[in-house]
């Protein structure tokens, strides 16, 4: 499968980046290079091979979280215009208001 600079328009739309189009281009000839990277190690045999520490269903092994919190210079709700249940509450940003009205 191979990316097309449709592809690269479409994704950028999306995340509205303002993409010129040498670099439009560039991305196309970048991310097809990786994916046939990936194409070539897909097709490594690994039959045999133990598996790496930490791949899996079980995740990468944890820490316990320990020890005091640490202490800030000042309080948490300086940080942000408001806070609920120990959360930052803060303003929607308008753009993504104006993509859901029109949506």
């Amino acid at each position: 499968m191979a990316v097309t600079l449709d592809d690269v328009r479409h994704i950028a739309a999306l995340a509205r980046l303002g993409l010129s189009e040498a670099r439009a281009h560039t991305l196309v000839d970048e991310l097809n290079t990786i994916l046939r990277h990936m194409d070539v190690l897909s097709k490594v045999d690994t039959e045999g091979m133990p598996e790496v520490a930490g791949v899996g269903a079980a995740g990468a092994p944890l820490r316990p979280d320990s020890g005091p919190p640490i202490a800030l210079l000042r309080p948490r709700e300086t940080f942000a215009p408001r806070m609920q249940d120990g959360f930052f509450l803060v303003p929607r940003l308008s753009t993504h208001e104006d993509a859901e009205a029109s949506s």
